[in-house]
């Protein structure tokens, strides 16, 4: 296994150099397309239009997910070969997302050394804890869970709470020198500035009506996608002793196979156990990793329409190996009660 492992590792390196035109090209449509959804937007507002101000910020979110991407890929270094042109690109793009750069690719970074890793679970993830761990918690702090874990909160009230809220602060990286505070708090003072600008410009109503929506949008199709990425059923985690970088990234990520034009909107994150192998295969290249090595498609594969079942799943079942509702683990105590 880990010889057909290092065979994949040394083929995907050949898909890992980036090509700076078809990067600024993917920067200019995404950045164009979601500029003139927002010039759009204002200008029927002050024609009077406001409702159809507000239904053109979902398709500028999606846009602006597609930036997100671009932003990811940047922190990965895989955007273009300079370092210092990934770096600035990913810091304006930032502020667009409400994602400070440099804090969060620094999380981001912890989040690939240790996803699936039982043993490292709480920087970058989404709070997951396996069945032994949620019978030992008290009542109030298992309705604290639940309520948590709900979709309405993981998909509601989640998205708000991290990018408007928990990114405004360096959280987890407190101590751990300047830089932290200063990606966070000066993400924060650009965010600000641009806002102020643009409501000194065009009126706050309409800044706040077509900022705000596509913002929490955005922010929610984002935070479903980092779910489902790591969040489905056969998806594998292990403790330690037994977790392999390459076992994880193929088995623990998944490929969410998703119909065009979704697969070009969302920047084809979706071939996430790809990316999790070899994080440094710039966004465009991965469809056609997916073509020349097909023994890929299959691993981890996620559809759309099931990936909706997905949003009920919530602790992980070590004994068996298996994430699982709290409606399986209660049949599944309920079982081990009658039969023993």
């Amino acid at each position: 296994m880990e010889s057909t492992q290092h065979n994949l590792i040394s083929r995907l390196d050949a898909y890992k150099k980036p090509s700076a035109p078809r990067a600024i090209f993917e920067l200019a449509v995404t950045g164009g397309a979601l500029l003139a959804m927002w010039s759009v937007a204002f200008l029927v507002f002050h024609l009077g239009f406001w409702w159809l101000a507000l239904i053109l910020t979902a398709p500028a979110a999606l846009f602006l997910v597609r930036l997100f991407m671009i932003q990811h890929d940047c922190g990965h270094g895989a955007f273009f070969s300079a370092k210092a042109a990934n770096d600035w690109v990913g810091r304006v793009i930032g502020v667009l997302t409400l994602t400070p750069y440099d804090y969060w690719r620094r999380t981001h970074a912890v989040h690939h050394a240790t996803s699936a890793n039982l043993d490292r679970r709480g920087l970058g993830d989404i709070k997951t804890l396996t069945v032994d761990e949620y019978l030992a918690l008290s009542p109030m702090k298992r309705l604290g869970y639940r309520l948590y874990r709900h979709p309405l909160v993981l998909f509601g009230l989640g998205p708000f709470f991290t990018f408007f809220l928990m990114q405004r602060l360096p959280f987890g990286l407190f101590k751990d020198g300047w830089r932290p505070w200063l990606s966070t708090m000066g993400t924060t003072a650009a965010v600000l500035a641009v806002l102020g600008l643009f409501a000194w410009l065009l009126g706050p109503v309409p800044t706040l009506l077509v900022f705000l929506p596509t913002m929490l949008i955005g922010a929610t199709i984002g935070v479903w996608l980092f779910f489902v990425q790591h969040q489905f059923e056969g998806v594998t985690w292990l403790r330690q002793g037994k977790w392999r970088r390459d076992d994880a990234a193929l088995l623990g990520s998944s490929h969410y196979d998703l119909p065009q034009p979704l697969k070009w909107l969302t920047a084809n994150i979706g071939v996430h156990h790809v990316h999790h192998l070899s994080s440094r295969i710039p966004f465009y290249r991965l469809p056609q990793v997916m073509k020349d090595l097909p023994e890929l498609k299959n691993v981890s594969r996620l559809g759309l329409i099931e990936s909706f079942k997905c949003a009920s799943l919530a602790v992980f079942d070590e004994a068996n190996g298996r994430l699982i509702s709290f409606r399986q683990m209660r049949r599944m105590r309920l079982a081990a009660t009658a039969g023993a």
